[in-house]
């Protein structure tokens, strides 16, 4: 009778978390001839790729969220039940992509279980609660790390870590066409573009749009021609668009990944709030000013907890200030409009951001193997030596039993 394809069984929770585990997924079928099978925890972009969830991920989006309170005992029963069904199944590997909160707690569950027990994204001890990495080693076998400066945190408590890359560089942010965007919004070619990113979340929009809006208000007095383009999400467009019709330039929204890389490939600058688009943006190479501001209070435990010197995530792996940061009180439009006004106008300030962030691509990863590739190569390796380790265990059994 011919033997079932090898399982492995999975975990991911968020869209992000779901995009990156089917790419993974994608990667270990190619990889094994499409001889594996998959179980676990995932998304629509996971379904696709062969995985029934065991019950719906969006469960997963409440970790780490102060409304998680109420929904602590059913969460523990999943985690209490998902380490039992990854036993009973008894896969060749457990891999968990992101979600800690959830996805550490089963693993922590699973030690000793074996098969290699391995994470993806690690988590960022390097920006604070160090003592995270050592308190992971204890139960997990590998970290896929997203950062070239991750897997020594790591390795030093004795767990092996991987650099695979980040998975942005699987995005089509560098197929995007400038010019193209350019003609079908009706700009031209030398018109000065100014992207503006005010954040994703409604409270970062609330907070900052009126900095924003005062900023880009007094540039466009100082730009003679501005445009300004403003990738947002699709439950934010409204909002946007109505605020950003007040900012006394024309302005154009666009959603969707596809529009909001080629919104960047247009652009001669961007102003953004701090998070993942400072990433997106330093590999479309888009030079730009970083801000933040938070209220007093969170700001000040920011402060004490936190281990790093820089907001962006550019400027994080570069370890220096390759885009100009103003956070709290330096997050405003008598700071920002000087700062913005010299980026547009001064090409040399624009080309050394430009010549950092290609360093920091090639840091991250691109020009080599895809990350889910590689991810796929780390773990089909680890299930190779964990499988080696078996048959040597029967020999030495069988040698014995003689």
């Amino acid at each position: 009778m011919e033997r079932p394809a090898p399982l492995i069984f999975l975990i991911a929770g968020e869209p992000s978390g779901d995009l990156i585990a089917s790419r993974l997924m994608a990667a270990l079928r190619r990889r094994s001839g499409d001889n594996v099978r998959f179980a676990g925890i995932g998304g629509p972009m996971m379904a696709e790729q062969g995985l029934e969830s065991q019950f719906p991920y969006t469960e997963l989006s409440l970790m780490g969220f102060l409304e998680v309170g109420p929904h602590i005992p059913r969460l523990l029963r999943r985690i209490r039940a998902t380490a039992r069904t990854a036993r009973r199944l008894g896969p060749v590997a457990f891999v968990s992509v992101d979600v800690p909160g959830f996805a550490l707690r089963v693993a922590r569950r699973l030690k000793g279980a074996g098969f290699p027990l391995v994470h993806y994204v690690a988590p960022t001890v390097w920006a604070y609660r160090p003592g995270r990495a050592a308190e992971v080693a204890r139960y997990l076998d590998h970290v896929l790390c997203l950062f070239p400066f991750e897997p020594p945190y790591f390795e030093a408590e004795g767990l092996d870590a991987s650099f695979v890359g980040h998975p942005l560089l699987e995005e089509p942010i560098e197929e995007a066409d400038g010019p193209d965007f350019r003609r079908r919004h009706g700009i031209r070619p030398d018109q000065p573009v100014l992207a503006v990113l005010p954040g994703s979340r409604a409270s970062e929009l609330r907070r900052l749009e009126p900095v924003f809006a005062a900023t880009v208000r007094a540039l466009a007095g100082r730009i003679e021609g501005l445009q300004i383009l403003v990738p947002t999400l699709p439950l934010h467009r409204d909002a946007v668009a109505a605020a950003s019709a007040a900012w006394g330039a024309p302005a154009t929204v666009v959603e969707g990944k596809v529009e909001k890389y080629a919104a960047f490939a247009a652009s001669d600058a961007a102003l953004t709030v701090s998070g993942m688009a400072t990433l997106e943006l330093a590999l479309a190479h888009v030079p730009m000013i970083v801000c933040y501001r938070v209220n007093p209070l969170s700001a000040a435990i920011a402060r004490r907890v936190l281990l790093v010197k820089h907001i962006a995530m550019p400027n994080i792996i570069a370890g220096r200030r390759a885009a100009p940061e103003f956070v709290q009180r330096d997050c405003t439009p008598r700071r920002l409009v000087p700062a913005l006004e010299e980026l547009l106008r001064d090409s040399g300030r624009r080309d050394e951001q430009t010549r950092s962030f290609r360093e920091i691509a090639t840091r991250l990863g691109r020009g080599g193997r895809a990350p889910s590739e590689r991810a796929a190569g780390v773990i089909l390796d680890l299930i190779e030596q964990r499988a080696r380790r078996g048959l040597g265990d029967v020999a030495r059994d069988a040698r014995g039993a003689r």
